[in-house]
């Protein structure tokens, strides 16, 4: 497979499941700052295989630009794509690197795995099953469509975290309901568009030496990687409804305004209040806290206008 863009563009690619929160919209604040500062095109892609819940992405987007973050047209949908990604599904058949799986994400969970492999790390059950068994097996429930890897680490360069090196398995390609997996559609899409610079949260660290390794095998470059501190909650954990206010919505019913949000987002990097552009000015990478952001859900004024509480 061959990108069909020229390279240079960064990314935001949410899933339309439910309204941005403080972590997602601080992520995708990042993910400009890394484009415009390189000069790089800003591109949305909705990642819409999945859960979609009815207006989640037109909030979505009217958040992202409430905060003043402007992208290079057009948005893609992953739902309009399914046909390059079952092209590349068939790229790596041919090659010999596609093999049928039929196994339940509890048999997966409760298998045993090789020595220093994380829990719910593919054990290769159906790897090397014969004809007859995948006959039998084929009759009682549908195939998924895993990758055949020849390694079980890669490593990747990230611009924030230096080398890192992660484990590899026979990842999902095609779900057992027809629904390509996520590492794929990720890489396919990124070549497609021209995304060479991934800027997303840590908590994704350990997905970028899989997805780097795929596009090597679709014969696509590997963009260069940004995983950046995410937000969480006073004890430490991924911000939730939970948490209180969390949404741009939410934040301005209890009083704020959105320029409020986005300066104390822009404070939480050590970055200048105020338009984006004045912060994309002083924008330095290595300057970035390299700790998460502790969002403790208060307000503190009550004259209407307010301010974001963090640590």
């Amino acid at each position: 497979m061959n990108p069909v863009e020229p390279a240079g563009a960064g990314r935001f690619a949410p899933s339309p499941s439910g309204d941005l929160h403080l972590g997602n919209l601080r992520t995708a604040m990042l993910a400009w700052l890394f484009a415009r500062s390189t000069g790089r095109r800003f591109l949305l892609r909705i990642e819409d295989l999945d859960r979609v819940r009815a207006g989640a992405e037109h909030r979505q987007l009217a958040d992202l630009a409430a905060l003043g973050l402007a992208w290079d047209p057009e948005v893609v949908h992953q739902s309009a794509r399914i046909d390059g990604y079952l092209q590349a599904v068939e790229e790596l058949r041919g090659h010999g690197l596609v093999y049928e799986c039929y196994c339940t994400r509890r048999e997966i969970l409760h298998a045993p795995t090789a020595p220093h492999a994380p829990q719910g790390a593919y054990p290769g059950t159906c790897r090397n099953l014969g004809e007859d068994e995948r006959e039998e097996r084929r009759r009682g429930r549908p195939a998924a469509l895993r990758l055949r890897a020849d390694t079980d680490h890669f490593t990747i360069r990230d611009q924030l975290h230096g080398y890192y090196t992660g484990m590899v398995d026979d990842m999902v390609l095609l779900r057992n309901d027809g629904v390509p997996a996520y590492n794929l559609a990720v890489v396919v899409d990124d070549a497609a568009q021209g995304v060479d610079q991934v800027v997303r949260g840590d908590d994704l660290l350990s997905s970028a030496p899989r997805q780097a390794y795929l596009a090597g095998l679709l014969g696509l470059p590997a963009p260069r990687y940004a995983h950046v501190q995410l937000v969480l909650n006073s004890e430490h954990r991924r911000l939730a409804k939970r948490d209180g206010a969390v949404t741009l919505g939410e934040l301005v019913r209890r009083g704020l305004s959105t320029d409020d949000v986005r300066d104390a987002l822009l404070a939480s990097l050590g970055l200048p209040a105020g338009p984006l552009e004045a912060a994309l000015a002083v924008f330095d990478p290595a300057a970035l806290p390299r700790e998460p952001w502790i969002y403790h859900g208060e307000l503190t004024g009550d004259d209407g206008a307010g301010v974001l509480r963090g640590a």
